[in-house]
């Protein structure tokens, strides 16, 4: 069993590796990442070392205060009195571990001679001695320490331009680009600036030594993709921002079956240009890629760049992410993201819009059967357990997920949602906050967050959410002019930033066009609701009360958007009409 046992955040693992290499070149033990290969008894295993460690060492971060593991794993600690914390980017303690003393290693620039590290070293030396029952000394036979990585390397890496000249290939640049940035967030040498950060920059005109200087790193890379037929074409260029110098540039032709190997090829050539060393469980980590076959990959891009833009609220949308997504499964039966996919279209089919085929949980199961650290597999289970009012599953699952990627979109959309019927709605902002950051498409997330936002009296987070869903409500509507959850969101945001007139203008003109839509209809209300127009409001209601699912039912029940109506002899009518026809029909899940 291991002297050390170090407690983290799986996204921090980058900035935790350096202090796991100082502490093993003291000579003690660690257990930190281990390989644990599916049907092993995962948590029985990490209880076991957790108990065994004579010091715990758990490094508290803004992701990793949120995780359900990881502040376990500290009380644990803390009841046992071998809890040795340490603290980055000024994270704000549980408050049942504020009371132990926490060492700040913010700026220690990997040095293991800085203070703060000579801190900890000095504090597990006497923990472990004092469990051990051994005489505080400098471990026998210290390992050297590993060749240190060049301080500050970090990377940027832009969204790659979509030059196919079709905007609806941007899924595919976007794929790219967001596995680049995968693979190289496996390097354990290199800091990566996250997804969300490095797409807010995308469609913009930057300055790479603005970027570098923005975002504290001190390499960007930029490209292009273009793909016709059966062919792709990717440049790419790596700046050392700090010269103003290319370090590296290729460009490739190739056919569109060598993607992945080309994708393989460009992240160990950054790799190389950075004069990094590339560990073989770290190449072998890169090549891992869900898929083999690029058909099916594509199908799964683009079942995902549909779901972003539309699917919570659109059975067309989630119906043709299904078929996408079990065309690529028929492909490669073992791509447990697309079956962790379409899981969720089922579910919202199944769930939302009252279609009686599959609920998602199958699909979900046959995913994590795959892939049992696949989080957004973990996500989705946890949405369909909820539905059936197996809550304490379900926040176990979710917990699950936010421990294993907490920067998935799937998986923040999903925390998020479950906050919300939880009723915890700052929790919910939290979640909801980054999933938008996440997905740049999203329209869903900055609409929930006026809900949220309205509901804790929050007036600025009401109104930049309204711009954000605005602006991006009009972007998929400049595209798709009926788009039906597009214009919902479009009007609530409009409704939100009082412009009346225009938002009526939309209410009027989409119910022309698809007056069928319940969700569109359902928005309409809650923005009639902030314009004070609760008669309105109840009588579009109707139709939807009307041919309300369960989903929509336990959802109008804790909505704080339709609080003013709840008192309104109408609105309980329709309300308990609406639950006795669920009854009759058999549908108890909640």
């Amino acid at each position: 069993m291991a002297d050390v046992f170090v407690s983290y955040a799986r996204t921090d693992k980058a900035r935790v590796a350096p202090l796991v290499a100082a502490i093993e070149a003291q000579g003690w033990s660690v257990w930190w990442d281990p390989a644990i290969a599916a049907g092993q008894e995962f948590d029985r295993q990490i209880a076991t070392e957790l108990r065994s460690a004579a010091a715990v060492v758990v490094v508290w971060t803004p992701t990793s205060v949120e995780s359900r593991w990881v502040r376990g794993e500290a009380r644990d600690a803390a009841d046992r009195g071998v809890l040795v914390p340490v603290r980055f980017d000024g994270a704000e303690l549980p408050i049942d571990v504020r009371a132990i003393h926490t060492t700040n290693l913010d700026g220690w620039g990997e040095n293991p001679d800085s203070p703060g590290v000579q801190e900890l070293l000095r504090s597990l030396g006497a923990m472990i001695a004092r469990q051990r029952g051994t005489p505080l000394a400098a471990p026998a036979n210290p390992k050297p320490a590993p060749a240190a990585a060049p301080v500050g390397v970090a990377v940027c890496v832009l969204p790659f331009t979509n030059m196919s000249g079709d905007p609806e290939q941007d899924y595919f640049s976007d794929g790219i680009s967001e596995d680049i940035i995968t693979d190289l967030t496996k390097v354990s040498a290199l800091n990566v600036v996250s997804r969300n950060t490095a797409f807010s920059f995308k469609g913009r005109s930057v300055d790479v030594q603005q970027v570098a200087r923005q975002l504290k790193v001190s390499h960007v890379l930029e490209g292009s993709v273009r793909k016709a037929g059966g062919r792709v074409r990717i440049t790419a260029q790596l700046i050392d921002a700090a010269k103003d110098n290319q370090v590296w540039a290729e460009r490739y032709d190739r056919d569109l079956n060598d993607i992945f190997a080309l994708q393989d090829e460009i992240s160990e050539a950054i790799v190389k240009a950075l004069k990094l060393k590339l560990l073989p469980e770290e190449k072998k980590a890169i090549e891992q890629r869900g898929t083999d076959n690029v058909e099916a990959y594509n199908l799964y891009l683009m079942a995902r760049q549909n779901y972003s833009t539309g699917i919570e609220q659109d059975p067309r949308r989630a119906e043709a992410s299904v078929r996408l997504c079990r065309r690529a499964t028929e492909i490669d039966p073992g791509y447990a993201r697309a079956w962790a996919l379409m899981a969720l279209g089922q579910m919202l089919l199944h769930f939302a819009h009252g279609r009686r085929a599959d609920d998602g949980l199958e699909a979900a199961e046959r995913a994590l059967a795959l892939d049992q650290d696949l989080a957004e597999a973990h996500a989705v289970k946890a949405r369909i357990l909820s539905q059936y009012g197996r809550h304490d599953e379900a926040s176990a699952e979710i917990d699950i997920a936010l421990q294993l990627d907490p920067e998935s979109y799937e998986v923040n959309k999903s925390a998020a949602y479950l906050r919300v019927r939880q009723q915890r709605l700052k929790e919910a902002i939290r979640f909801y906050e980054k999933a938008m950051t996440l997905m740049e498409t999203d329209v869903n997330s900055p609409s929930m967050l006026l809900t949220c936002y309205g509901a804790i009296g929050d007036t600025e987070g009401v109104v930049r959410s309204a711009r954000i869903a605005l602006a991006r409500a009009e972007k998929i509507l400049a595209q798709d002019t009926n788009n039906g959850a597009a214009m919902g969101y479009g009007v609530a945001a409009l409704a939100c930033l009082s412009e009346t007139e225009r938002a009526m203008e939309w209410i009027n003109r989409a119910l022309l066009i698809d007056p069928d839509n319940m969700n569109m209809r359902y928005n309409f209300a809650c923005a009639l609701v902030v314009l004070k127009r609760n008669e309105a409001a109840i009588e579009i209601l109707g139709p939807v009360f009307d041919t309300a699912h369960i989903d929509r039912l336990n959802h109008t029940k804790v909505d704080p958007d339709l609080d003013p109506l709840r008192e309104d002899p109408r609105f309980k009518t329709m309300l308990a009409a609406a639950e006795a026809r669920i009854a009759a029909a058999g549908d108890v899940r909640s």
